[in-house]
């Protein structure tokens, strides 16, 4: 008897070693370049995360001492105007600009899902009424939500993350929805059909799990547009107000700074936000184009 068991053991073990698993996976879809923008990406979520432990200053905290220094030893990256650390700034920053449009995908990517299996799973009228509705949503850049949300209900960073969740929603909705269509027509669906499952578990519980690889790939693909849009909004000072550090807040704030001869600020603020932007665009595009093979 130990003599097969033994047998078992080695065979388990040199499957588990052969098989390479999620991660492994992963990392071979996004390949070289993928890895990296996801290291940069890791990067800035970790400061992001850890601020308030890692960061040197109080970001709010003014030293007119300080005010337009250059890299120093106490201001590794200079100060602004009024004397705030830039590294301090830009890692309380890099929180908002990342919070902010992870909770407009989150939201668009919720509610644009729902519609599209409601849509697909029913067809008919109701598949009429709501892609005529995401049609009507997609005509409209998703940043003029936000400024009419503004006009609305006054600058606030929930305001514009509200106003571009309802823009992002078409985005997210019609790749679903295409998805959810194909799959309705797969034989399992018609079978938990026969055995009387609703529409409603069917949708949830065997559509939805195998279109998730194609909602995961565009969400984070809107993602990168999403900080654009919300930098761009912050920039007109209609986003999070000062004193909060903001990366598209300093990218104007430092625009003055620019003509006294200091351009630390909003180099460093743009900087950052063209390596989010493109970390989650290299990441978005990697997914997207394996989306169905990441299961």
């Amino acid at each position: 008897m130990s003599a097969p068991r033994t047998t078992q053991i080695a065979l388990a073990r040199a499957s588990a070693s052969a098989d390479p698993g999620r991660f492994t996976l992963l990392a071979r879809k996004l390949g070289p370049l993928g890895i990296i923008a996801s290291v940069v990406l890791a990067v800035f979520v970790l400061a992001a995360l850890l601020a308030p432990w890692v960061a040197p200053y109080d970001p709010d905290f003014p030293d007119l001492f300080a005010a337009l220094s250059g890299p120093s030893a106490q201001h590794l990256l200079g100060a602004d105007a009024l004397g705030r650390d830039l590294l301090s700034r830009l890692m309380w920053g890099a929180r908002v600009t990342l919070l902010g449009p992870t909770f407009v995908i989150l939201i668009a990517t919720v509610v644009g899902t729902l519609l599209a299996l409601l849509a697909a799973w029913n067809r008919g009228r109701v598949d009429t009424v709501i892609s005529w509705v995401l049609d009507v949503l997609f005509s409209v850049p998703g940043i003029v939500f936000g400024l009419i949300a503004v006009a609305i209900w006054g600058p606030s960073l929930v305001t514009v993350v509200c106003g571009l969740a309802i823009g992002y929603i078409p985005y997210v909705a019609r790749v679903v929805r295409g998805a959810a269509l194909r799959e309705r027509g797969m034989p399992y669906v018609q079978a938990a059909w026969l055995q009387g499952q609703s529409g409603v578990s069917i949708s949830l519980t065997q559509i939805l799990p195998n279109v998730q690889p194609i909602v995961v790939a565009q969400a984070v693909s809107s993602l990168g547009f999403a900080v654009i849009d919300l930098a761009a909004v912050s920039f007109l000072g209609l986003g999070v107000q000062p004193p909060t550090a903001d990366l598209g807040l300093m990218v104007k704030s430092g625009f003055d700074s620019v003509l006294r001869g200091q351009p630390g600020e909003a180099v460093f603020a743009g900087l950052a936000i063209v390596l989010i932007v493109w970390s989650i665009t290299v990441i978005g595009d990697r997914l997207t184009s394996n989306a169905r093979s990441i299961r």
